[in-house]
């Protein structure tokens, strides 16, 4: 495992800002870390990467333990924070030859060019880190992440504040570099980890909710099955009345047909349209999103 947190606590004073969390990740895997504000994200990263130790539990990144041996870990990783810290007085060659340096990076200048070639920083590269704006800021974080070729990338919202151009891009390089190294990121954006991700996991008021592949996850919770169908024309609800299923008037000619039961209401929809002469222009069935399962999961 890239990643393997056993039991994990960690408490400021009173208050469990994360409660016997276990989470196993494996190498290659991209997986999308999710929960309010206050959930425990932020903490839970910044335990993996050994900015702050953890009350109760084990932590190992590629094997190693994180409360033993923390310099052999910060090695493994590349770490975008939050709130991205950078030398705003700095040009971006200079620091991030800086950081090539202090990383023992050998050739640092070969490795500083081809990082910025890789997130996209040619153009800006002869300015100062302050005169960039968020997007170009959130590249040269993402740049010294990576700086020393990690196995283990931890970004907590890489997204943040920027605009929808910007999105795309970054998205693209996230999922560019999970092609070989471990990606665990946070966000707040639904459609960001459904295009990213193979796998989430849920947090809320300290403890895992939810740990599913997205296909799992689009499958609904409750075993509801949703049909939305829509006619040619408006059909009698007396004629099409399946047992254990309620139906819905939507507008034009659309209704929404809904049961628990395991029979697919598609067929039995089928042919009472044919027998009620009644032509089907469209039939979709509706399944949970990832923020209905969040909304579900964390109210």
């Amino acid at each position: 495992m890239s990643i393997s947190i056993k039991n994990v606590t960690k408490i400021y004073g009173q208050q469990k800002a994360v409660n016997n969390v276990n989470i196993e990740i494996k190498a290659g895997e991209i997986v999308g870390f999710l929960g309010p504000n206050g959930a425990g994200k932020s903490t839970t990263m910044k335990m993996i990467t050994t900015f702050i130790p953890q009350n109760e539990g084990e932590i190992l990144v590629c094997g190693i333990n994180t409360l033993e041996n923390p310099i052999e870990v910060k090695k493994k990783v590349g770490y975008l924070p939050e709130h991205n810290p950078l030398y705003l007085d700095m040009y971006i060659k200079e620091y991030l030859l800086f950081l090539a340096r202090l990383h023992k990076i050998k050739s640092p200048k070969e490795r500083v060019k081809e990082m910025i070639t890789a997130v996209g920083l040619e153009k800006e590269q002869n300015k100062k880190i302050g005169d960039l704006s968020k997007g170009y800021r959130q590249r040269v974080g993402l740049a010294q992440a990576i700086l020393h070729n990690p196995e283990v990338l931890i970004l907590d919202e890489p997204t943040s504040g920027l605009d929808p151009n910007q999105l795309v891009e970054i998205r693209a390089l996230i999922k560019s570099f999970g092609k070989d190294k471990t990606v665990l990121f946070s966000t707040h954006i639904m459609q960001e980890v459904e295009a990213i991700c193979d796998r989430v996991i849920i947090i809320n008021n300290g403890e895992i909710v939810a740990d599913e592949s997205i296909s799992q996850i689009h499958q609904n919770k409750q075993n509801k099955q949703l049909v939305r169908v829509n006619f040619d024309k408006e059909i009698n609800l007396n004629q099409f009345k399946i047992k254990g299923c309620n139906i819905k008037t939507e507008e034009n000619n659309t209704y929404l047909f809904s049961t628990n039961t395991e029979i697919d209401i598609r067929k039995e929809i089928a042919k009472l349209a044919v027998k009620n002469d009644v032509l089907i222009l469209e039939m979709q069935i509706i399944q949970d999103n990832l923020e209905d399962v969040f909304k579900q999961l964390t109210k």
